[in-house]
């Protein structure tokens, strides 16, 4: 029975791959616009500041609404007391206890006509008495609203108003925000006069509410001001980084070879100035363009002519040449000794004039490859045995080592044979007599050759210029293989004419390794079967020198196995 396996994603995962891909586009986005970069800080810095703006105003107001709805409750119990006071004034003294009640509740409700007030309290300052008149509360007071701390207030200043901010019981169950105002009133008695301390709580619900839409209202127009500002500021900066965004595409454009783009030039602002500037700077670089253009191409084609102009009368200095330096022997000592330097200056200037023409081809993009199935290892073993000659000449021994690149791959062998000669014979030059490892691997996508001497070594600038043209490294040394200086630079061009590479390492006094690689289906290569930095820089030298045993597999030809 074969089962199926479902696999479900964790919602918890998929929300936080969700969120990273969020973060991940935002951040781009932050590195790579500047109008969003702006917008946002614009955004920030204004809801920050509308934020205080509100939140100051807001506080500023609830202190006014409290201290204005403070002052007209004080205002009005004070007046309401005072009235209350001066109907306790004008009563008759009387020992009837049921008219000075009755007195009591008079008062009670003069002073709930007088003030705004149903929270009213009396309380008797002083030890009961029968013929006192009893305190008096109104229903919705609550005795705890009182503290001890007003009523000993109230107790020991009979002259003088004091309050407290309480909350007060509602309708609807919930607290309200409130005042209590506390007083000392008179009453008349037998034996002089009792005090009662009066107590009139005031409801703050309309304040509030009052403070509640200002706030809502100093909120909603502070959210309409971000929403504007960052509105207006993306219209500014669209205005201004439009044209900018459409300077660097023309810039691009330039850059990558379209000489013929221009900005449109709108108004007389500086945009329209910056924009008529930048295409006074393109024509400019493109009139400069055109004339180093013409004036390479009159180069290429002087070199060129030249250089077929010259092969005729070459032809026949050499045919000259190496007639008198085969009859050198018959010559005094002077004399062929200059038939001897005549004859290698011509190899030389045979040499140089086949390179100026290469290269000339190569400026002219007029150069073709001849494709044919070759083994680039077996192509190095037949370099090195015509190279034997002249490495047993500078005492050097030269190893293939070869665990790859047998298989035959499509590339231009002349060109690439080239390129090897140029190589390993730089390597025999420069390689101080010690050996030299040539090595050939391959993978799935391309086969490399590298050179590897262990001579004197390039420092790191000189290694930036060593593919230049008719550059040297160090141009007093005395070569002994002769060199134009544009050997590098010819490999250089075929090897990237395969679709390949051509790279270099060097240290001084360590040697330099050379690796050419090139594709096995014809496009560019992104690495190579052998590493640019050599294995001994992670310990493995000797074993590529000869810890293992040489085999000789065609006379002149080592290969360490």
């Amino acid at each position: 029975m074969t089962g199926a396996v479902r696999t479900v994603s964790s919602p918890r995962i998929d929300g936080w791959r969700d969120w990273r891909g969020i973060r991940d586009r935002l951040a781009t986005l932050w590195r790579r616009s500047l109008r969003f970069r702006t917008i946002v800080i614009t955004v920030t810095l204004t809801a920050a500041t509308i934020l205080v703006t509100c939140v100051a105003m807001a506080l500023v107001i609830q202190n006014e609404l409290f201290t204005a709805r403070k002052d007209q409750v004080l205002l009005e119990a004070q007046r309401a007391t005072a009235a209350a006071q001066a109907t306790l004034d004008a009563a008759v003294d009387s020992t009837d206890p049921a008219a000075a009640q009755t007195l009591m509740n008079g008062i009670a409700t003069r002073l709930s006509q007088q003030s705004s007030s149903d929270l009213i309290a009396l309380y008797r300052i002083g030890p009961p008495s029968p013929l006192a008149p009893q305190p008096f509360i109104s229903p919705a007071f609550e005795s705890n609203l009182v503290t001890e701390a007003l009523r000993t207030q109230v107790q020991s200043s009979p002259d003088l108003q004091w309050w407290q901010s309480v909350s007060l019981p509602s309708d609807n169950g919930r607290d309200v925000p409130g005042i209590l105002v506390g007083h000392q009133l008179r009453f008349p008695a037998e034996d002089g006069v009792d005090s009662y301390e009066l107590y009139m709580g005031y409801d703050l619900t309309s304040a509030s509410q009052t403070l509640a839409f200002v706030q809502v209202l100093l909120w909603v127009v502070g959210l309409v001001l971000v929403v504007l500002i960052g509105a207006i500021a993306w219209f500014v900066l669209r205005s201004v980084t439009t044209p900018i965004a459409d300077a660097a595409e023309t810039s691009a454009k330039l850059a990558a070879g379209d000489l013929g783009v221009r900005l449109p030039v709108r108004g007389e602002d500086e945009l329209a100035t910056l924009n008529r500037s930048f295409n006074a700077m393109a024509d400019s670089i493109e009139s400069q363009i055109k004339e180093l253009a013409d004036l390479s191409l009159v180069q290429q084609r002087f070199v060129s002519d030249v250089s077929h102009e010259l092969r005729t009368p070459l032809t026949t200095i050499k045919l000259a040449a190496d007639m008198i330096n085969d009859q050198r022997e018959e010559f005094d000592p002077v004399t062929g000794r200059a038939a001897e330097l005549l004859h290698a200056q011509v190899q030389r200037f045979e040499v140089l004039l086949t390179d100026l023409l290469e290269i000339s081809r190569y400026d002219a993009g007029s150069v073709q490859l001849e494709r044919e199935a070759t083994s680039l290892a077996h192509l190095a073993e037949d370099v090195i045995e015509s190279m034997e000659q002249l490495a047993d000449g500078h005492g050097s021994d030269v190893r293939l080592v070869a665990p790859g690149g047998y298989t035959p791959v499509d590339m231009d062998a002349r060109r690439v044979r080239r390129i090897v000669r140029n190589l390993l014979g730089n390597a025999i030059e420069h390689g101080e007599g010690r050996p030299i490892v040539v090595s050939v691997d391959s993978d799935r996508d391309a086969v490399a050759l590298g050179v590897r001497d262990f001579g004197l070594g390039m420092k790191s600038e000189d290694v930036e210029r060593v593919f230049d043209r008719f550059w040297r490294a160090d141009p007093s040394r005395v070569r002994t293989i002769g060199g134009t200086g544009l050997g590098l630079s010819i490999a250089l061009g075929d090897a990237r004419l395969h679709g390949g590479t051509l790279a270099v390492w060097s240290e001084p006094g360590r040697g330099s390794n050379f690796v050419l690689t090139l594709p096995r289906d014809g496009r560019p290569v992104t690495g190579s079967p052998l590493p640019l930095v050599p294995d001994d820089e992670q310990g493995g030298a000797l074993e590529a020198l000869g810890l293992t045993q040489p085999i000789s597999t065609r006379p002149g030809v080592r290969r360490t196995t």
